[in-house]
């Protein structure tokens, strides 16, 4: 990767996102989780990250350590012919279906038209694959999609996070052109 495909703490946040759209939403998470929660609501976007950063009380070694961060995630590879779980993710749903008392089920993962941006992502237990579902497997569970929404959710990676304010699985989908503010919608 070349200097000016990198990030930078010259960068503003706009210019972070609009550079690099696919991987806005991973972007956006590791901003928030560093503590910089403006970013959903676009706030200071004019700011470079350096001077925001430096606003909040941050220092210059937790700047560098955040750019790091985020060129990292511009490093990791996405395979955008299928459908993965992180091993968190994985173990996090092994441990909800035992508590449901459903060990060999599976993963239903889709979407539907709803939310401000348009499509909303749905999660739920699949007994086995209907007839028009395409299937994929990661981390050894079975992920049941069905086959006209698999184009559109093709390259999502699911995890699983925990905060101070929520937890629960979160999709990073690189087929997303915007999201709502709030993280629950999405637009193709």
């Amino acid at each position: 990767m070349t200097e000016q495909d990198n990030i930078s703490r010259e960068m503003t946040i706009e210019d972070i996102f609009s550079k690099f759209p696919q991987k806005a939403q991973k972007l956006a998470q590791e901003l928030t989780n560093t503590g910089l929660h403006c970013v959903g609501c676009q706030a200071a976007t004019w700011e470079t990250l350096e001077a925001g950063m430096l606003g909040h009380g941050y220092s210059d070694e937790q700047i560098d350590k955040l750019v790091a961060s985020l060129n990292a995630i511009l490093e990791q590879k996405v395979d955008a012919s299928s459908i993965n779980l992180t091993k968190r993710a994985a173990d996090k749903f092994k441990q909800i279906l035992k508590g449901e008392g459903k060990e060999n089920w599976s993963l239903r993962f889709g979407d539907k038209a709803a939310g401000c941006s348009g499509f909303e992502y749905v999660l739920d237990f699949s007994k086995e694959p209907k007839e028009d579902d395409q299937v994929f497997s990661s981390e050894g569970i079975d992920i049941h999609v069905t086959k006209g929404a698999a184009p559109r959710l093709l390259g999502c990676e699911i995890d699983y996070v925990e905060g101070l304010n929520n937890a629960g699985f979160k999709i990073t989908n690189p087929n997303a052109k915007g999201s709502c503010g709030c993280g629950k919608s999405q637009s193709y």
